[in-house]
């Protein structure tokens, strides 16, 4: 286990050092969560899909491109 210690401004932001960003693989602009446990303990992560924009492709491709009419029979039969 390593610790690092960083300063909070007096506006309450904080600087993530360098290594943290790297092993989270945080760019620009990135999202982080911060995780309250119930023993008090708190986690940093970084939410694998942070936003409706980094699901595209997610799901793989389709073989063939569907009809309006094919999408709409198969979300009637999920339901």
């Amino acid at each position: 286990m390593k610790e690092i210690t960083s300063t909070i401004t007096s506006k309450g932001r904080v600087t993530i050092p360098a290594e943290v960003r790297k092993r989270l693989r945080l760019g620009p602009h990135a999202t982080v969560s911060f995780v309250l446990e119930d023993d008090g303990t708190v986690r940093l992560v970084a939410p694998r899909y942070s936003t409706v924009a980094s699901l595209a492709g997610a799901a793989g491709k389709l073989e063939k491109p569907l009809s309006w009419r094919e999408m709409r029979e198969i979300a009637r039969e999920d339901a």
